[in-house]
């Protein structure tokens, strides 16, 4: 059975028509930062267990960026909610 996720403009889809883009808590270094700090920034992520926020794209769908916090051990979803939100302070 496919797993599936609450997109706040489409309701319940199947999770096969979304694309995992990454963390969401990971700011961009200065311009001007060392290369040794760009290489982290770009390669190198944390690998938590528990709770985990990520940015999503909505693709087989309305096409719009979400912001999905999931539990990496057991996959499950507790919130969704549209990444535009991000930019305006919102619950995100």
């Amino acid at each position: 059975m496919s797993s599936l996720v609450k997109c706040p403009h489409c309701g319940l889809r199947p999770r096969e028509e979304f694309t995992i883009r990454g963390e969401v808590a990971t700011p961009r270094p200065s311009a001007g930062a060392d290369e040794a700090v760009w290489f982290d920034h770009v390669y190198l992520r944390d690998n938590p267990r528990g709770e985990h926020r990520e940015y999503w794209h909505h693709s087989g769908g309305c096409r719009r960026w979400l912001v999905l916090s999931r539990n990496t051990l057991t996959h499950e979803t507790s919130e969704v909610v549209d990444a535009s939100t991000l930019k305006l302070g919102g619950g995100a």
